[in-house]
């Protein structure tokens, strides 16, 4: 009788033992390819140029690290919401980011399946040819209108938090495919442009300058403006702010 129980537990023994092997095996074929370069595919629309690097340090822990940039040139898409607006159809800007972000997966791990991660964002961004046209008010009820171009350069500091889910495409677990549903960062922001006129400007027209450009009502920007003979000069400094979202392809070694 003693046999006929012994041998079920012995062979019970040996399963578990069998499956907890396993399952470390797995998680130590897993934790030997801790490396996945990825590029989000859906910023290419807008030139945005892009490489991230994930390590994973643990099974629900990782550190990422990207880089992104947008070569100074004409906006994309900016004829689709220009709305007729000639002055903003020839602007030039450019952009970079960099990021450092921490995940913590809340699935499978491993850099698999639902994660949260709080990050921190350096921003830059420059942008020319932008034509402000301000129209001056003169004697007798006549009026001018004199071309400002502006140009110059921002950069910003945030941190956030993104939440997303990744996901291994093959049955060797090499391909990933990163999909940021949704993530948001705020912070503060620095950064000076120039308008320079195409005609010296008299003391009442600097004046009516300066009130035109301080009443813009640019949202979540905080900025002074000073005016000379030659145009603008408008220091920007308060809340940085900024979406992210994406569908990166990426592989894992």
């Amino acid at each position: 009788m003693k046999t006929l129980i012994t041998i079920p537990a012995m062979l019970l023994a040996l399963f578990s033992n069998a499956q907890e092997l396993n399952t470390i095996e797995t998680d130590t074929a897993v934790m030997q390819r801790r490396n996945i370069i990825k590029t989000n595919l859906t910023a290419y629309a807008f030139k945005n140029i892009n490489v991230t690097y994930e390590r994973a340090i643990n099974k629900w822990f990782s550190v990422n690290v990207g880089y992104s940039a947008m070569p100074e040139g004409k906006v994309p898409f900016i004829n689709s919401f220009t709305d007729g607006d000639d002055e903003l159809r020839d602007v030039k800007a450019g952009s970079s980011h960099f990021t450092i972000e921490t995940r913590f997966y809340l699935g499978k791990g491993y850099g698999k399946g639902f994660y949260a991660a709080p990050y921190y964002r350096n921003s830059t961004f420059k942008a020319t040819n932008f034509t402000f046209y301000q129209e001056y008010e003169e004697g007798g009820g006549n009026t001018s209108e004199i071309p400002l171009n502006i140009s110059g350069k921002a950069t910003g500091n945030s941190v956030g938090l993104l939440l997303g889910v990744q996901f291994f495409l093959n049955k060797k677990e090499s391909f990933v495919l990163d999909w940021w549903i949704v993530g948001a960062h705020y912070g503060k922001g620095k950064g000076d442009f120039t308008g320079k006129s195409s005609q010296t400007l008299t003391p009442d027209q600097q004046s009516q300058l300066k009130a035109e450009l301080e009443d813009l009502g640019i949202p979540l920007v905080e900025y002074s403006v000073q005016t000379n003979t030659n145009g603008a000069a408008i220091k920007l400094d308060g809340p940085w702010a900024g979406l992210r979202s994406g569908l990166s392809l990426g592989y894992r070694f």
